[in-house]
Parts: C-alpha cells; structure tokens; sequence
C-alpha cells in the first residue's frame, strides 16, 4: 500500500485560477498557429503559492546530502560547501554570455586555465581538457584519443581495450561505443587483476586498457605498475577511471604511474553538484603522448604580459584534436565551483581529504566486518564492498538491507555493484561525515543484521516510514509514470 501523499496539485485546482500574470501587450494580437495548441493537455489551474508549497512539499520527501548520511559507494556523494555556490552565483561568471569574446572573458579564460593546471598537478598530467560533460564524456573522449594515436600512426589493427571485472559499469559501453572490443579480464583471489590473464591477453591487437583505480572493490592494485608496463609493452595505451581519486588525491598522481589519460570526475572529487542528470563535469589529463589528441577548445596563454599587464588568454584546438564534445567549453559553472574548493584546500587540505575519506572507509569496514562478510577483507581505500546477506537466515538480501536503512532516515549504499561480490553493498562514507556519524551507521547496521535473525519479514517489506512503501522498481522503469495524477494500480502495491 501506498501512503497518501494528499493535496496533489490536481486536487487544488479550481477552475479559473491563475499563478501567472502576464504584461499587457506591446504588439498587436495575433491568434496562435492552430498546429500548436494542444486542446486535450489537462494541467490544473493553481496559484502561484499552491505551485511553490506543491514543489517544496515534494522536495522534503527527497534524501539529500543536505539531510542525512548518503553512503552511495562509487558515486562519491560528498558535501557541496556553499561557497562554491557563492563563487559560481558572482556576475562576472553566472552572467557571462557563451558567445562573449575572448577580451570580454579573460577572468573566466584565466579561471579555466588555473584549474587545468591545478587538475593536471594533481594527476600528475602534462595537459588537461576541461570540454567533456561529465564523467561518460570524459571516458568516451580518453578512448577517442587512444583510437586516433594508433590511426594517426597507421597501426590499424588494435581493435580490443582490456577491461577488468572490477572496473566501472560504463567502461565496457565506452569501449563499444568507440567501436572497440571490450576483453574482460579475471580478478584474483586478492581482488586484484589476474596479471597471468592479463599478460595472455597482451598482444598487437590491444589498444589499450581501462582500469579503474582503486577497483570498484575498493581496493587499490596491488602490481598496478606490472599491469600498466604489460599494457605498453604490447603498444597499448592506458586509461585510468578517474572516478575514485577521491582517494588518491595529493598521495598518487596517475601520470607518475604511467598512464596515459585520465577523466576526472568533478561532481566527485571536487564536490560540484551531483544527481539528477547533471550538470556533470568530466575534464580528461593526458601526457605528451596524447596531448595533440585533446578534445578542444583548451585555454592557453597567448601573451605572457608583463610586470604591468597581465598575461592574455585564448581558447585553441589541438592541432589533432578529436573535436569538439559539447557547444561553447564545457559546464563552466561546474570550473568555477571546483577551482573554488580546490583554491580553499590548497595542498595541504588536498592531502588531507585523501586520508580522511581513506580513514572512514577502513574504520567502518573494520567496525562490521564481524557481522557482514567482507570478501576482500584488506585496507581499502575511500570505499569498501560487503556482503549483504547471511548464511543462517533464508532470503534476506542486499535490497532488504538497503530498504530497512531508509526507516533509519539514511540512503542505501550501491547495491549488486561490483558484480563479482554477491549481494554486494559498497559503502562510500566520504571524509565529510564525522565519527558520531559514522558509528551511527554502524550501530544501526548492526541492528539490522540482529533484527534480520530475529524477525526477516521486517526487512523483506521495508521501508515502513518512507513516503511509499516498496515499489515493484523493474515494472516502474519500464511503466514509467511521469504524471503528478494519482498512481495507478499496478504501481500502489499490495
């Protein structure tokens, strides 16, 4: 059953009413092109009061970073401090026209240029493109160059990227949709790459690798520079998912390692926004190597200045450029929230974010790996992957869990992912939540896993104080209901 969600708006309407004023008229009237009106659309007729109540009424059911404890693993859903909203939100920036010039937008051109540089200290690259969308964008873009390298060297027949079992979900689409072959490779009882695997896969076919570093498992390679020479030795290239440097940053830098290119993802590591489809950032570092690849416009420096000028900037193509990924130079809104954070940490805060996300990971894995199995139990890095069932309770599953944490007004972690972990549950705590936070979830954990042995069914129809109550989540993806209408039969439960 579902619980009401009363007034919907439809039930305010009254015929009539309005939330719009609209100026009189400065043209002369025209009636409208029949083809455009739609006479069937049924929207209620409201007030502009009742619109703003229905939309923050609909927000508060809504679980935020904002409101509670989000441990979604992978996803990095740290806090977004506000005033990186406040640097995005100056004129200067939030009002900047697209097509303004390059001498109209110098600040926002040495903005850019500022956090290239930041982005490629960090990781350690020779260049970094900040064009790509978001961090799909970014992975998409970083095979791209890896293809044109081999074409613009007449080597044609690399036509396979290696991709292990613990790397992202999106790695193998990217792959596809760049027209290669994706070859999965076995992890090892340690969670690592199967290096004999690997080295077997190795020949004049590869194009190159995807790895993500640490794994989706958590974990950190233990040989990764065993796995990255095995890669160039057969004149493959590789690539690094940047989607966890949230626990490499100011410890590791990829370039150092030897890859060859990175995406990063800025609504991760650099607490820009995250969710709800964006908007997303996913700039990419390359070394030398793939450097004339990048997809542009990048901003370099035109005029160096002088002690009394400064230095002028411009935006250019690299002379092989992939091309463009997107109208005008990426999510600039997003630069601008992520140059805010990194300028306030500086090295030492950088460092410092690193090992507290590394901390709360290790302290939570360590504090329930006596209640939950954890399969690869070693040091983890920024996240960790548990089991989320028991052996001496019939079906009681990871979704089980994951619903009865909402009662306790905390978001789920990932579920099923990576797909090697049964019942896998990764859990991504970040280095924003303090202790008293962390050993909250813990305790509350624990009292799952206890109320799972003393009585299941409490949390196979969980949640109990949700707004809804468990949805049959395959048949509402594939049935969408897109209307704020009352729910239809399918979708109100049992």
């Amino acid at each position: 059953m579902t619980q009401a969600l009363e007034p919907l708006i439809y039930d305010m309407s009254v015929a009539g009413r309005t939330g719009a004023l609209l100026p009189a008229l400065d043209v002369p009237e025209s009636p409208l092109p029949k083809d455009l009106l739609r006479t069937t659309l049924d929207l209620p007729e409201v007030s502009e009061l009742q619109v703003m109540r229905h939309f923050v009424r609909l927000s508060h059911l809504n679980h935020s970073i904002d409101t509670g404890f989000y441990p979604l693993g992978s996803c990095t859903m740290k806090y977004n401090p506000k005033v990186n909203e406040d640097a995005a939100r100056l004129p200067g920036f939030a009002q900047l026209h697209p097509r303004t010039d390059d001498e109209g937008a110098q600040g926002a051109l040495a903005l850019m240029y500022q956090l290239q540089t930041w982005l490629g200290e960090i990781s350690g690259f020779q260049a970094v493109s900040l064009a790509p969308a978001a961090g799909a964008q970014g992975e998409f873009a970083g095979i791209l160059m890896i293809r044109k390298y081999h074409l613009d060297r007449g080597d044609t027949k690399r036509t396979k990227i290696l991709v292990p079992n613990s790397a992202h979900g999106t790695n193998p689409a990217t792959v596809s949709m760049a027209g290669f072959e994706a070859v999965e490779l076995p992890s090892d009882q340690n969670g690592d790459v199967d290096l004999e695997a690997l080295r077997a896969a190795c020949d004049d076919t590869i194009a190159g690798m995807m790895i993500t570093v640490p794994s989706t498992l958590g974990l950190f390679e233990g040989h990764i520079l065993d796995v990255i020479k095995a890669v160039h030795d057969c004149g493959g290239l590789m690539y690094m998912d940047g989607a966890n440097m949230n626990a490499l940053m100011g410890v590791v830098k990829p370039g150092e390692l030897g890859f060859d290119v990175m995406h990063y993802n800025l609504h991760k590591t650099f607490s820009t926004p995250h969710g709800g489809g964006g908007p997303g950032s996913g700039p990419v570092g390359v070394n030398d190597k793939l450097k004339p690849f990048l997809p542009g416009p990048v901003v370099e420096i035109v005029d160096a200045g002088n002690d009394e000028e400064p230095p002028l900037y411009g935006l250019k193509m690299p002379e092989k450029s992939i091309g463009r990924l997107k109208a005008f130079y990426g999510n600039f809104g997003m630069h601008v929230r992520a140059y805010t954070y990194i300028g306030i940490h500086g090295d030492t805060g950088i460092k410092d974010i690193t090992r507290y996300a590394v901390l709360n990971a290790n302290y939570i894995r360590v504090k329930l790996r006596d209640t939950y199995r954890v399969p690869y139990d070693r040091i983890c890095a920024h996240e960790f992957v548990l089991e989320g069932h028991f052996e001496d309770v019939e079906n009681v599953h990871a979704l089980d869990i994951s619903k009865r944490l909402m009662d306790y007004g905390i978001h789920p972690p990932t579920n099923y992912f990576p797909l090697i972990v049964p019942e896998a549950l990764m859990i991504e705590p970040t280095e924003t939540e303090d202790k008293a936070t962390l050993d909250e979830f813990i305790d509350v954990m624990k009292k799952i896993a206890a109320e799972a042995h003393q009585d299941a069914d409490l949390l196979r129809t969980a949640p109990h104080t949700a707004p809804v109550k468990r949805l049959d989540e395959v048949r509402a993806a594939k049935q969408l209901v897109l209307c704020c209408r009352p729910l239809p039969e399918w979708a109100a439960g049992d």
